[in-house]
């Protein structure tokens, strides 16, 4: 099945974030309290120009994956390697192992994906038994949107439970599909924040971003059970049964056999193809994704 893509090749996407200080303390807040410290592997997926990487450095190793990979250059511009390894690929075909990674990140990425119950079957199998998935999505059913159908100022329904796309490849989730789509996929639930309340360009000009962040930050646990802010960040652990420890991260897009990584490249084991980084980045995106 061939799936559209939001693809921001080509964009400065750090031009985004100047005026939005706020959201990225608040955010960062959320992520550190569902976050595991340490542990062997982590990817983050939809990674961008790597706003978030200084939280992983608790991890042996770093995946950062995004479909553009101007944004992955960016983010090794800024990072350098270390720890850090850049992909850029296709969330609905993963060139990584099953069973591999600690921890997965989402960040701002569910808002771009159409086929959500397709993403996170993806990201469930790369997951080891008891990984933890951190997530972050769009909230329909927010405060502001509430009232503004409630005063018909907008059609766009915030209790209904399908998925809205007001924009092309831009999606806001009910909290209760989000949470059951999990659920099919073999996650179970176990934190919640709230996050971003203060999200209105009135507050933004009045309060500096740290008093708000700050603030955001004492309401997010407390509030998270009403779901009624613009953003919630959720923690679930995958549920699958163990099986023998994996070493290799990566797979082979084709025959789905260990990438052997050597030389600077990572070559199949099973049928030999060979994917050499390009400044930086290992390009593993498919003709058949479908840039929107």
């Amino acid at each position: 099945m061939k799936h559209r893509v939001c693809d921001y090749e080509g964009c400065d996407y750090k031009s985004f974030w100047p005026g939005r200080e706020y959201e990225d303390r608040a955010e960062r807040i959320a992520l550190r309290r569902l976050l595991p410290p340490e542990g062997e592997a982590l990817v983050e997926l939809g990674a961008g120009f790597g706003r978030l990487a200084d939280l992983y450095q608790g991890y042996k190793r770093v995946i950062l994956l995004d479909f553009a990979r101007s944004q992955l250059l960016q983010a090794q511009k800024r990072l350098g390697e270390g720890n850090f390894i850049y992909l850029a690929a296709d969330i609905y075909r993963l060139p990584l192992a099953s069973s591999a990674f600690d921890t997965a990140v989402t960040v701002r990425l569910l808002h771009h994906i159409a086929d959500i119950p397709a993403a996170l079957a993806e990201i469930h199998r790369i997951l080891k038994p008891k990984g933890i998935y951190i997530l972050e999505y769009a909230n329909k059913r927010n405060l502001k949107e509430i009232f503004r159908y409630l005063l018909r100022r907008s059609d766009k329904r915030p209790f209904s439970q399908e998925p809205f796309e007001y924009l092309d490849m831009h999606f806001n989730f009910h909290p209760i599909y989000i949470s059951a789509s999990l659920r099919e996929a073999g996650f179970a639930l176990e934190g919640e924040l709230a996050v971003s309340h203060f999200r209105l360009p009135l507050l933004k000009w009045l309060f500096a971003p740290r008093l708000l962040a700050y603030l955001d930050g004492l309401l997010q646990k407390p509030t998270a059970g009403l779901k009624l802010s613009p953003s919630i960040f959720l923690s679930a652990r995958a549920t699958k049964e163990e099986g023998e420890a994996q070493k290799a991260l990566f797979r082979c897009l084709y025959c789905h056999a260990p990438l052997q990584e050597k030389e600077r490249a990572l070559t199949c084991a099973g049928c030999g193809q060979e994917w050499r980084p390009q400044e930086g980045v290992y390009d593993f995106r498919e003709p058949e994704c479908i840039p929107s």
